[in-house]
């Protein structure tokens, strides 16, 4: 059975991640609305958004670091949780911008520290035959909460239309229910061999890019070019919407777009254990290319709906199998480091890519826009295969295929 696999530490991990998503997208689609009703513009929505991701891309390099040099996962998780759940409410405790600013950020620091050290626990969780059930596990119960969190909203706000601020604090009680659940995590040992702690610099992604293996280099490289032309899914919901259709169905294809990555991310999970992590996630890729090419061609409502639930699959295929497939090709002991450094180089190129596409949009129109990311995306495949096609004809520890 799949699910023996799934230890009582990774259904830990999974139901904080489904209380922390609940409370996070309960909020997703109103927190905009709720900005500019406080007197927010849509330029200072902006540079509240592109300062929060800095901060997730900056830290969790870092905080991945030092998670492996102190030899502790469990701190950091259950700090990083504590943080996100304390940020939401501050947010309508005080609107001045300062404090809004200070929140968010606490926020977004939150997700930078915890991210490394809970995916590591994840991957010590694992066997590297198993770590696409894991991962794909892991991220099935997380994105759930990305479906129940936006139903609650809309439950809500059916009822009390306009009533934001209770929002927020509702959202206290499934942030309240992930910190406790970090409670009950035990802590194993990690790296204990050394008693003299290095000191960790804050652009530590920067200085184990240096010494990392050449594969880990050659496949974040790949893995970055996508993310710069990877942006926000808010592009493929405006995209609907520009097309004519109503509030409803725009945040009703987000909620089917989550259900259906939550639906296959764990099944897709086990078919990469049996035919390797990197062919899942390259045919993740075939369906980011299949999605763009048909965002830019189509105005079908049948046909957005059919593209939505490929949108689903492809992130089931590539957002926890690309973390399992990281932690196969480093040491064990640096794989808090390893993923947090790839984690923060994507926040930073997600940053760029909408601000990017945000640019080609205006000036060039929607249509333009899908194109060209599309091609990017068939042009990173073709790097992975013969990256792929390189390692059958090369020996010794950077054969590409082991790691699978």
């Amino acid at each position: 059975m799949a699910l023996k696999f799934i230890s009582r530490t990774i259904w830990i991990l999974s139901f904080i991640s489904l209380f922390t998503d609940i409370a996070s997208e309960m909020l997703y689609p109103i927190i905009p609305v709720y900005l500019k009703e406080i007197g927010f513009s849509i330029m200072l929505i902006g540079v509240l958004e592109g300062f929060a991701e800095a901060i997730v891309g900056l830290s969790k390099g870092y905080f991945g670091k030092l998670s492996d040099i102190r030899g502790r996962r469990v701190p950091f998780v259950q700090l990083g949780y504590t943080l996100s759940a304390i940020s939401r409410p501050m947010m309508v405790i005080f609107i001045y911008p300062f404090w809004i600013f200070l929140a968010r950020s606490m926020d977004r620091l939150g997700k930078g520290i915890r991210t490394g050290a809970r995916d590591a626990i994840l991957s010590a969780e694992a066997t590297p035959q198993t770590k696409g059930k894991v991962f794909g596990f892991h991220r099935s119960m997380d994105t759930f909460g990305a479906v129940i969190g936006p139903c609650l909203a809309l439950i809500y706000l059916y009822y009390y239309p306009g009533q934001y601020k209770t929002l927020f604090l509702i959202a206290i009680i499934p942030g309240v229910l992930s910190i406790l659940g970090t409670l009950f995590l035990k802590e194993k040992d990690v790296n204990e061999s050394s008693k003299i702690k290095p000191r960790v610099s804050f652009l530590s992604s920067l200085s184990y890019w240096k010494k990392s293996s050449p594969t880990y280099r050659k496949v974040i490289i790949g893995l970055l070019a996508f993310a710069l032309f990877n942006s926000s899914d808010m592009f493929l919901l405006l995209m609907v919407k520009q097309a004519g259709m109503s509030d409803t169905f725009v945040i009703g294809v987000y909620i089917f777009y989550n259900l259906v990555y939550a639906l296959s991310a764990y099944p897709l999970g086990i078919i990469a254990d049996r035919i390797g992590l990197k062919n899942i996630f390259l045919l993740g890729l075939c369906l980011f290319a299949m999605v763009y090419f048909g965002m830019a061609s189509t105005h079908n409502l049948y046909i957005y709906l059919f593209l939505f639930f490929l949108y689903g699959i492809y992130s089931a295929a590539t957002e926890g199998i690309s973390k399992a497939w990281i932690s196969n090709i480093s040491k064990p002991e640096d794989t808090a480091t390893a993923i947090g450094t790839f984690a923060g180089f994507q926040s930073i190129c997600a940053l760029f890519a909408s601000s990017l596409t945000g640019i080609i949009w205006f000036y060039f129109g929607a249509q333009f826009t899908f194109l060209l990311t599309a091609i990017i995306t068939v042009l990173v495949i073709f790097y992975f295969l013969n990256l792929i096609h390189q390692s059958k004809n090369t020996g010794g520890i950077e054969n590409i295929k082991p790691f699978d």
